[in-house]
């Protein structure tokens, strides 16, 4: 009898517990050697990625803008219907994480004497105003956007590419659409041979984090990361799930499709390793590749989830630490601050961290937290780029019914 064969799912389950059992055994200051491989593992696996996320994002946007009707009322209506929902969604967000730290307080306790101010201030020097963002969307050159992997920007060039495509007429149309086509479908192709990499670059990821800075890194501020966990899991049971009811769209079907992605997004942290294989499961699940092309490489910088509650969380609990206290009309206007700039900012090293550090400085709360929350960000960092994830794909199945192209059929089941 044919023994069965592991899923790719499956396959990176594995791969986390071995790099967990790697970073265990091998600590990264004993064993370098352990740590230069795991990196590099890593690294390969998240260049390999990036690499495909450009060409794949233009060619599915123009052909699901260009190829599917000249009618640009329903791009708008699309882009409109996304915005508000992305709005809604990252308030509930920010006010169920402000609700969160203010009633566990974890920042009681918390000694900031010895953490160092400057990790702060530094990254507080990276200035975050909401017409930046407004200036940063519009690229001065496709390609410079291209070669930094500036998402937001290649969506902004593709959705006028793809405008001004529809208006065009004849043979020059169809060609550029049966190029964008043949190269969505090799970039599709190209993600599946990528994804064959998956298990490994996911494992190097896992020691790395655990080899660096230990078990003992779950241990500590242990009570900033349950609550951040807790809430989230609250986010999802609470606030995704009965938009997921409401919207008819089928849970465990859903989840099936999504569940791979989300491995990769909380495995490596990074919203941009699991982008493609989101997209082309989304697509498998029935949703229009329109929809798909828009809505999830807009919600990456406009519909984080995860990254929105973490900062209500971390910001009010660098209040706590640091005995500063704070009026209930004092953090609501922090919240709309952190509303505001973490628009658009995705593509921004420590982005989270750059913001909270902006918004600390604004309101004269200690720089010494973000040295402290440091020690655990990479947990953190895991929990909220997940829930980014889910949070985007969730919003595409929303759109796609609001615009009444989900699927009534269900599509083949993607492997268990």
């Amino acid at each position: 009898m044919k023994r069965p064969r592991l899923s790719s799912t499956q396959w990176i389950a594995v791969s986390m517990v071995i790099g967990i059992l790697v970073g265990w055994l091998y600590p990264m200051s004993e064993y370098p050697a352990v740590y230069v491989a795991a990196k590099a593992m890593s690294a390969v696996f998240l260049r390999m990625i990036k690499s495909l996320i450009v060409p794949l994002i233009f060619s599915t946007l123009v052909v699901g803008i260009a190829g599917h009707g000249d009618d640009m009322k329903k791009v708008g209506r699309l882009a409109f219907r996304a915005i508000l929902y992305f709005e809604i969604v990252t308030t509930v967000a920010l006010f169920l994480g402000l609700g969160a730290v203010n009633l566990v307080k974890p920042g009681r306790g918390i000694n900031l004497a010895a953490a160092p101010v400057t990790t702060g201030s530094d990254l507080a020097q990276t200035k975050i105003t909401f017409g930046g963002v407004i200036e940063h969307m519009v690229p001065q050159s496709f390609f410079e956007a291209a070669t930094h992997n500036e998402v937001l920007q290649i969506v902004f060039f593709a959705i006028l590419f793809a405008v001004g495509l529809s208006r065009v007429t004849g043979k020059p149309k169809q060609v550029m659409l049966d190029f964008c086509g043949s190269l969505s479908e090799v970039m599709f192709k190209f993600t599946g041979l990528v994804m064959s990499f998956a298990p490994f670059g996911i494992g190097g990821a896992i020691a790395v984090t655990v080899g660096t800075s230990g078990l003992g890194v779950l241990r500590s501020l242990g009570m900033l990361v349950g609550t951040l966990y807790g809430t989230l899991a609250v986010f999802i049971v609470c606030v995704l799930m009965p938009v997921a009811l409401i919207a008819r769209v089928p849970i465990r079907r859903f989840w099936s499709f999504i569940k791979e992605p989300w491995l990769i997004a909380f495995s490596t942290a990074s919203s941009e390793a699991a982008l493609p294989l989101a997209m082309q499961n989304l697509e498998k699940f029935g949703i229009p590749k329109r929809i798909v092309a828009f809505v999830l490489p807009t919600g990456y910088s406009f519909n984080l989830d995860g990254s929105t509650l973490y900062l209500s969380i971390a910001a009010v609990f660098a209040a706590q630490a640091g005995n500063v206290p704070m009026t209930f009309g004092q953090q609501l206007l922090m919240m709309l601050t952190l509303m505001l700039t973490s628009k658009g900012v995705a593509a921004v090293p420590r982005a989270s961290l750059v913001i909270l550090s902006g918004a600390l400085t604004m309101f004269g709360l200690p720089l010494e937290a973000v040295a402290v929350i440091l020690g655990v960000d990479a947990v953190m960092d895991m929990a909220r780029t997940s829930i980014n994830l889910v949070g985007n794909c969730l919003a595409a199945a929303v759109m796609a019914r609001w615009e009444g192209e989900f699927p009534d059929q269900p599509p083949a089941e993607v492997a268990a």
